[in-house]
């Protein structure tokens, strides 16, 4: 008799095994039981009053207690007062010496430090880009914006340096400290504004302090990277050699993290620059407060006037930075790094030529009566903008045949884009919204991932402005989609192509380098004012970061990958779509995130030309003093921000329970 087996076990099919498969199954076991019990409760879109708490009230006080107090209690004539006549005397001592040395010497002490530091050529650059500043009539401003960018990048330096000590040598401070640095880098610049004014007024000491705040985090995550980073088997012997946890600090930690200080450095000279010239609007003055009262009447050759020089000063400032990070040589060719130009043969001796030639210069300008720059030198660009911009009014700007104007592409681009999104996700219960935003969060991420995204988005609910975040939020959305789209396509072609990615280069260098604020003179010069002008800012803020690193992701891909296809007979089409993508999938997910964070940022600025929504409501708090609703919107863009980061960021996948 034949014997009987046992029938073979079914398997599981492959889908069913994805990870991704089985959080899908929970959310929609858990959607079936929590939508029908929502809807019944709450049918309509919007957040609903019930799980709504009015801050109006009790801001509304401390704001009047504020403004009370400033000038007779003892937190601000002892502490707050101490810190503002700090600033104050600070700035303007950096003003008058830069003043004192006139503008021939504050070029030649640019141009010298730029020859010590990385070679002739950044040092030529050095010295035409000052000079540009005094051509264009900027010269006073631009020392203005200097002497404010010295202060608070001290400043933010010793601040950022001493949380990144903190968080590099405990762990327990590490892992109080991320938060709060996640907080600060997600929050954009202009909600920055609003406490430090209620505090200190408007003015210099505010626009410092507030730069202080955005451009220190840099300096924080970078100090502690590096000294986390440190080479183990140098510590080793730095601690076999007796040496005490100071000494080690001192003699092996920061010296072998000197490359993630330099570029600590540079990020926050950057940050702080692009937020010095956003702290206009509170009375910061310099090159800033040009670009912003040209905005303010759309004078778009004086916004270009000044700016220039803001565009000249990030680029010299981004350039020298970086070399000093990079360890350049003198001469440009990387033989001699700058740790050579100061202890190698001749390189004390080298600078203290280069300082003595400064101050000569310096001494001659003065002697010769040449402080400041001659009228005579000045070359007015406002008209011949201002008339350029007419013609593109009248010629560009509508009536174009076939193509039409760039107001009806805006005008276009907001009837068929903007306005479906926004009133999609406003007809949206909001119930669906924060179900969408776990499952996006939690596929990506972990359910702490997810929890976190929905309890950002429930607290805008909360706070009352559920409707003006979803606004910003279908900007956000349809900005980043185009950003997206150019920016994959284009950094696919750089990837593919060296002399494309050569052309684009210095492109990419100079937008990088572009404080957020310049980034609206050419739209409303374009585009007029509105919701439109806003998201073509943000698109082109964020698209150098997103070509950049998807260039860099596919550039990195294993080239024994793309060899092994080739030989197998795959098509320069298949290599990438099903090789090259698929590899540089973690720089792509990057690229994503790091452009919504840009978007985010530039959108909230966009208040300032008719973007409205969050942006609106930070600008109509800080121009009216109405800390309601300025924090609250602060408060809402953080969440927002926070939100966006949670979902576009893959989580590392760990071995977790839950997860």
């Amino acid at each position: 008799m034949a014997a009987i087996t046992a029938p073979a076990p079914r398997t599981v099919p492959a889908v069913l095994r994805n990870r991704a498969v089985h959080k899908l199954l929970l959310l929609a076991v858990a959607a079936a039981i929590l939508v029908p019990l929502a809807n019944a409760r709450w049918a309509s879109g919007t957040w609903p009053d019930a799980l709504t708490v009015d801050l109006s009230g009790p801001l509304t006080k401390a704001s009047d207690w504020i403004v009370d107090n400033r000038d007779s209690h003892p937190l601000f004539l002892y502490f707050f007062g101490h810190i503002s006549n700090a600033v104050v005397l600070s700035v303007r001592g950096v003003y008058l010496a830069l003043l004192a040395a006139g503008w021939a010497g504050v070029t030649a002490f640019g141009a010298l430090v730029a020859w010590r530091v990385a070679g002739i050529r950044l040092a030529l650059g050095t010295a035409a880009a000052f000079l540009a500043c005094g051509l264009l009539g900027m010269w006073v401003p631009t020392m203005q914006t200097l002497a404010l960018m010295v202060v608070a990048v001290l400043a933010s330096v010793v601040v950022g340096a001493l949380l990144g000590l903190a968080s590099g040598l405990s762990d327990r401070l590490d892992r109080a400290l991320r938060p709060v640095l996640d907080t600060m880098q997600v929050l954009p610049a202009y909600a920055y504004l609003l406490p430090v004014v209620m505090v200190f007024g408007m003015g210099v000491p505010a626009a410092v302090l507030a730069t202080v705040v955005y451009a220190a985090p840099p300096m924080a995550r970078l100090t502690a990277l590096g000294l986390r980073g440190a080479d183990k088997e140098v510590l080793e012997a730095v601690d076999s050699l007796g040496a005490t946890g100071r000494q080690r600090l001192l003699t092996a930690r920061i010296p072998l993290a000197r490359k993630e200080l330099l570029l600590g450095l540079n990020q926050t000279i950057m940050m702080a620059l692009s937020m010095a010239v956003i702290a206009s609007v509170i009375g910061a003055g310099g090159l800033g407060d040009r670009v912003y009262q040209a905005l303010a009447s759309v004078d778009v050759g004086a916004a270009l006037a000044a700016g220039i020089p803001i565009v000249l000063l990030a680029v010299v400032l981004d350039r020298v930075t970086a070399a000093a990070g990079q360890g350049s040589g003198r001469d440009g060719a990387g033989e001699e790094g700058t740790a050579g130009a100061w202890t190698g043969p001749g390189g004390r001796a080298g600078w203290a030529y280069a300082l003595v030639a400064a101050l000569a210069v310096a001494v001659a300008g003065r002697l010769a009566g040449r402080l400041d720059w001659p009228d005579a030198w000045v070359v007015q660009i406002a008209q011949p903008v201002n008339r350029a911009v007419d013609w593109m009014t009248a010629h560009l700007y509508s009536g174009v045949p076939v193509v039409g104007g760039t107001a009806d592409w805006a005008a276009h681009f907001t009837t068929w884009v903007l306005d479906p999104v926004r009133d999609g996700l406003q007809w949206l219960p909001w119930w669906s919204v924060l179900l969408v935003v776990a499952t996006l969060a939690w596929l990506i991420g972990t359910w702490r991932t997810a929890l976190t995204a929905v309890l950002a988005m429930a607290a805008i609910g909360v706070l009352g402005v559920w409707d003006s975040s979803l606004d910003t939020l279908s900007q956000v959305l349809a900005a980043v989609a185009v950003t997206l789209v150019i920016g994959f396509a284009t950094g696919i072609a750089a990837a593919r192509s060296d002399r494309v990615e050569r052309l684009l280069r210095p492109v990419l260098d100079v937008f990088q380098t572009m404080p957020q604020f310049v980034y609206l003179i050419p739209v409303v010069a374009l585009f007029g004012v509105g919701r439109a002008p806003a998201v073509a800012a943000a698109v082109v803020y964020a698209l150098p970061a997103v070509v950049r690193i998807t260039t860099q992701g596919l550039r990195q891909v294993d080239p024994a990958a793309l060899e092994s296809s080739h030989s197998l007979g795959a098509t320069s089409w298949q290599q990438l779509r099903q090789v090259q993508l698929p590899l540089a999938r973690p720089a792509l997910l990057l690229a994503v995130n790091q452009g919504v964070v840009l978007v985010l940022a530039v959108v909230i600025i966009g208040g300032l030309v008719g973007g409205g929504a969050l942006g609106y409501d930070a600008v109509f708090g800080l121009a009216q003093g109405d800390l309601a609703t300025g924090l609250v919107a602060g408060a809402a863009i953080v969440c927002l921000g926070l939100m966006l980061d949670r979902v576009t960021q893959p989580t590392e996948r760990r071995a977790r329970k839950g997860a």
